[in-house]
């Protein structure tokens, strides 16, 4: 961060350099790089205090994450419900049509989705439904509509993601002995598929909720700015524009915190999902 040329107060050209010192001095930026990184964390470790934000005039980094974190919370976790609820349904249809017009349409959308970058979606997006069709808001959250376009775009590459991997260990599953004697029992297809097939089938996209969370969190530093959404990431992004280093490094840091409490849950939900998996002492 301090490579790139500019400071916290780079905006402030009339400042006089005796005030432009004391301003440093009172955030800490007089002092020698290392010591900086030495007293920062020292106080994030010891005292659980990420430090101040110089843009928004001495606001604590964690009343920022506080204020800014659920928005942004609500979007990812609406995102990822999509994608797991459309993203496995569209992999159980396609494998179980293996080969069919419904496996193929599918296939097409998800390499599309699987190739294009999420913030070409959400510019697409907007222009067509929100500015030449104007059927949905563009920026803000007042409403539940305002949520369809930025998080259709947050969720579309992960759920072309997931349906190909379910579809490819739906059939993978389906050709395992245990379907074979449920179908024989005489159980109905839909609990073949959701009971017996879909259980096994599902521990791949389990497995992919960490790095899952993860690109959505990215994902919305860039698709809240599109859609002018007052969450975490559009803010995250606005203090590497202004140089707050406090609220940069405590936004990474709580990210990264979050991201490993996330996997950690992901290891701890495979025991109730795959009988197999026990935990032990």
């Amino acid at each position: 961060m301090h490579l790139i040329p500019g400071g916290p107060f780079a905006g402030e050209k009339n400042l006089p350099p005796t005030i432009m010192h004391n301003l440093e001095a009172k955030f800490g930026l007089d002092k020698p790089l290392f010591t900086q990184y030495l007293l920062y964390f020292k106080n994030v470790f010891l005292k659980f205090d990420f430090g101040v934000s110089t843009y928004q005039q001495g606001t604590p980094v964690t009343e920022i994450i506080k204020t800014y974190f659920p928005v942004s919370m609500k979007l990812g976790f609406i995102s990822i419900a999509i994608t797991l609820i459309i993203g496995n349904i569209f992999g159980v249809i396609a494998a179980f049509k293996n080969g069919r017009f419904s496996d193929r349409f599918i296939m097409v959308i998800a390499s599309i989705g699987t190739s294009v970058p999420s913030f070409v979606i959400a510019t697409v997006s907007l222009i067509i439904f929100g500015v030449t069709l104007n059927l949905l808001p563009t920026y803000g959250l007042d409403s539940w509509q305002n949520y369809i376009l930025p998080a259709f775009a947050l969720s579309f590459f992960p759920l072309s993601f997931v349906s190909r991997l379910t579809r490819s260990s739906m059939l993978d599953v389906i050709n395992q002995d245990y379907i074979k004697t449920a179908r024989a029992k005489g159980l109905k297809e839909s609990t073949v598929i959701f009971k017996h097939a879909l259980r096994n089938a599902i521990l791949p996209t389990v497995t992919y909720l960490g790095p899952l969370l993860a690109q959505v969190l990215t994902g919305s530093l860039i698709i809240e700015r599109i859609f002018s959404i007052p969450g975490l990431g559009s803010f995250f992004v606005s203090s590497i524009v202004s140089r707050d280093y406090s609220v940069i490094l405590g936004t990474t840091l709580f990210f990264g915190g979050f991201l490993i409490m996330i996997n950690f849950l992901v290891d701890i939900l495979y025991v109730f999902i795959d009988p197999r998996i026990k935990l032990r002492n």
